[in-house]
């Protein structure tokens, strides 16, 4: 009786053995299986494109998309108009071309962009504007921005905090609506307060360093007057800095800049520049990535999404790391 019981338990043990082994041997099949199909996945295609790249802000904002993009299996196609607005159209008309899926957009100008816009929206091909808005936003699936009108109501504040007059230089584009906001809430904020401001010299057709250092020659050659130097972004600022080293101007000029870039941190810190507000590239490019898988998805996505900025000069620089982006 003894020896039947050892041998049902003895085939108890190998029934079970064997159950477990096919159990495994089971779930190895489905997973060879399944492993094709995954392997398999027909990558989307996603184009791009800024109103430079030879911005580094732009390089940062791109690099965050592409990450997300790639971990999905997917592709990013880049273009680089070079502040070119029909050479950014005829990119845009291109990838509909390529059959992309979606399009991140980073206008040259916000109004001249606009039949490019048209098109995507004929073609059903969403678009989601980054940076930067575009004049027609109601045809774009989300637009996501930081905050540019903010960014320039801080500089306005640290400037009367600061200074009781002054004597003021603006460099800017007013084609690039972040830019022509960020020079507006500037000037609304110096405006509304009862010092001594005056503007001696205003640019606004500018946006990249060396554009903005030809610009301030010229004017540092009528020999005016000036104290205070506002940069529609940190390569204009930059731009203007040059120029004013290259004469060797004192270091009592306060010359503020928007970006946060590596460039301006360096330059505050070595105290060539008063500020720079900054915007955080890789938040809005990992935002605006997000936002296109859950708008190919179907979610709901916010039409319109603003990314805090914040003020950077010496007495916070710490809390910043100077050779990186936010």
């Amino acid at each position: 009786m003894k020896a039947d019981w050892r041998k049902n338990k003895q085939l108890l043990l190998y029934l079970l053995m064997f159950i477990t082994v096919g159990s495994c041997a089971t779930g190895l099949f489905v997973f060879v299986l399944q492993y094709p199909v995954r392997k398999n996945h027909l990558p989307r295609k996603f184009g791009a494109t800024y109103m430079t790249m030879d911005n580094q802000y732009f390089e940062i904002l791109n690099t965050a998309i592409e990450d997300i993009v790639e971990s999905n299996g997917d592709q990013l196609i880049t273009r680089d108009p070079a502040q070119n607005q029909q050479k950014q159209n005829n990119q845009i008309m291109d990838m509909l071309a390529m059959g992309v899926d979606l399009i991140f957009i980073n206008p040259v100008d916000w109004k001249s962009i606009t039949p490019a816009l048209q098109k995507c929206h004929d073609r059903s091909v969403p678009f989601i504007v980054v940076d930067t808005d575009v004049y027609h936003d109601e045809l774009a699936a989300s637009v996501i921005l930081s905050d540019n009108y903010g960014a320039g109501v801080l500089i306005g504040r640290d400037l009367i905090e600061k200074r009781h007059t002054a004597k003021i230089v603006i460099l800017y584009d007013r084609g690039i609506n972040s830019t022509d906001l960020r020079t507006r809430g500037f000037l609304d904020t110096i405006r509304k307060s009862p010092l001594k401001y005056r503007i001696v010299y205003t640019v606004n057709g500018t946006s990249i360093l060396q554009q903005s250092m030809i610009e301030m020659q010229k004017f540092l050659e009528t020999g005016l007057d000036f104290d205070i130097v506002f940069g529609g972004n940190d390569p204009t600022a930059l731009g203007a800095l040059a120029a004013i080293q290259k004469n060797h101007l004192d270091r009592t000029i306060l010359l503020y800049g928007i970006d946060g870039s590596p460039s301006a941190k360096m330059m505050i810190q070595q105290g060539y520049m008063e500020g720079t507000t900054a915007q955080f590239p890789q938040v809005m490019g990992k935002k605006a990535a997000e936002l296109a898988y859950d708008y190919l998805s179907g979610k709901h996505v916010n039409h319109k999404i603003f990314i805090p900025v914040q003020l950077i000069t010496r007495k916070n620089l710490d809390a910043f790391d100077v050779l990186g982006w936010q």
